[in-house]
């Protein structure tokens, strides 16, 4: 994957309106917006509404008044504006169908008529599971145009892009270098049997569309990578670089939720915390202070460094939450 390191950096934290932010969006949001701002770069805020039954317009507010209370800007978004807009998801359709046509222009899209029941039998057998979910075992991928027309008669068919079987590699700023089978989670859906656009296909658009050069976002999403890459290869687009950063976990070893109870940014808040003290413990916590102390989002610009970014997933248990809510 070719970079050119003279594009001007740009870069963006896209939340998804569908539940309040909690400390682990904090982190990722804290350490992309670091990561530009160390750079002297542009920062980009998106939201990704494109799931219109879960998002709502009440927590996109909410989202944007989290993170200026956090002491985040960014140059470009939906309060903003900016030249590569608009910033919401749901209201660029248009580019999302354009990429679409282009795809099955050269003959890398098909029809998939597979309900996830469906996909769920067939991998019970000898095909598994990749680590994004259920693997396509292909069943529609050799579907004649003539098969194809009869089951659209009773169905509504989901597009699938087609994969191939070789290696792909990039270098992680966070994790390092990675090494993937390209075809290892199977053809993936870019267009659901709704007509929902997939979120590989909407992020490698708006973030092409946006021209972001650097993309720090949660080692969840490392997964994603093959896929997007694959994206860029075939819209015959430049991909940015990646940094896919530990995740905070609860006590129980599982990626931090609402069950954990009391770190949503809204119940922070509510309890008085200052973001100063939010920020200093996010530093202190991920590796770059010695201890918890307030600190503003500025003043974290001159501490960030990519290299001091922990490679485990950060355990917060009450003991290390009762230093945040330490007078």
């Amino acid at each position: 994957m070719s970079q050119n390191n003279e594009r001007p950096m740009r870069g963006r934290f896209a939340p998804t309106p569908s539940g309040e932010l909690h400390i682990g969006n904090a982190w990722t949001a804290l350490l992309s917006w670091l990561q530009i701002r160390s750079a002297s770069g542009t920062f980009v805020l998106r939201l990704e509404d494109i799931d219109t039954q879960r998002s709502k317009p009440q927590l996109a507010e909410q989202i944007l008044d989290d993170l200026y209370w956090l002491g985040l800007d960014w140059d470009e978004g939906p309060d903003v504006g900016g030249p590569f807009g608009p910033y919401i998801q749901s209201k660029c359709m248009e580019y999302y169908e354009e990429a679409l046509k282009q795809l099955e222009s050269k003959g890398n899209l098909y029809s998939c008529f597979c309900s996830r029941s469906d996909v769920l039998a067939a991998v019970r057998a000898p095909h598994g599971l990749s680590s994004e979910g259920l693997a396509y075992p292909g069943t529609c991928r050799h579907l004649t145009a003539e098969e194809a027309a009869c089951k659209s008669q009773d169905k509504e068919p989901s597009l699938r892009f087609k994969v191939h079987h070789e290696p792909l590699s990039f270098f992680d700023g966070a994790a390092g270098k990675q090494e993937f089978d390209a075809a290892s989670g199977g053809d993936f859906i870019v267009r659901r049997a709704d007509g929902m656009i997939s979120y590989q296909l909407a992020v490698v658009v708006d973030d092409h569309r946006m021209q972001i050069t650097d993309i720090l976002r949660g080692v969840d999403l490392l997964d994603s990578v093959p896929r997007q890459l694959q994206l860029y290869i075939a819209l015959g687009m430049e991909a940015p670089s990646f940094s896919h950063v530990p995740l905070f976990m609860g006590p129980d070893g599982k990626r931090l939720a609402k069950r954990h109870g009391g770190t949503s940014l809204a119940a922070i808040r509510k309890a008085g915390t200052a973001p100063e003290r939010l920020i200093g413990w996010l530093m202190w916590i991920g590796g770059f202070i010695a201890k918890p102390e307030p600190l503003s989002a500025q003043e974290c610009i001159s501490l960030f460094r990519m290299n001091k970014l922990p490679s485990e997933p950060i355990i917060v248990t009450d003991q290390t939450l009762s230093r945040l809510r330490e007078r």
